[in-house]
C-alpha cells in the first residue's frame, strides 16, 4: 500500500465505535480527492465490515484501515482479536430484515474481498477492493 495514502483507526468493538469509523475514513478519503461514488462505496462497506466485526466476534477491539494499493484500487480492512476461526455465511436477507445485508453489500460492491488470519491482531481480517 501506498504509506502516504493509508488510513488505520484502533476502537473499542461496541456499535458506538462503527460510526466513528465511518466519520474517520469519510474524512480521510475526502482529503485524498477521491471521487465521490468511490469514497461513499468505500463508507458504506467499511461500515458493514465494522459492524460485522463487533456484532459476531469475540474481541474488545477492532482495528480498521483503508490503503491505496495501486491507482485506483482502495483496499478496506477491518481486523479484530478473534482467534476462533468462525466461517463467513453468505446469505440473502428478506426484503422486510432489518439486518444481514452486509456482506450481500461487500459482494455487490467490492471487485474482490475475503477473510484471512490478521498478521496485526493474530484474529480475522475482513478486506475488501473497490475499484475507482
Amino acid at each position: 500500500m501506498d504509506q502516504e495514502r493509508t488510513h488505520w483507526i484502533e476502537l473499542p468493538a461496541h456499535r458506538s465505535s462503527v460510526g466513528v469509523a465511518r466519520r474517520s475514513v469519510g474524512t480521510r478519503l475526502k482529503s485524498w480527492s477521491l471521487p465521490g461514488e468511490l469514497r461513499s462505496d468505500a463508507v458504506l462497506l467499511l461500515s458493514e465490515l465494522a459492524t460485522n466485526a463487533v456484532c459476531h466476534t469475540l474481541s474488545a477491539r477492532i482495528l480498521c484501515g483503508i490503503g491505496l494499493v495501486t491507482e485506483g484500487i482502495l483496499r478496506l480492512e477491518v481486523h479484530d482479536h478473534d482467534r476462533s476461526r468462525r466461517r463467513l455465511r453468505r446469505c440473502r436477507a428478506a426484503l422486510d430484515d432489518e439486518g444481514g445485508r452486509g456482506l450481500f453489500l461487500v459482494e455487490e460492491l467490492a471487485a474482490t474481498w475475503g477473510v484471512d488470519r490478521s498478521r496485526l491482531t493474530g484474529g480475522n481480517a475482513v478486506w475488501a477492493n473497490l475499484t475507482a
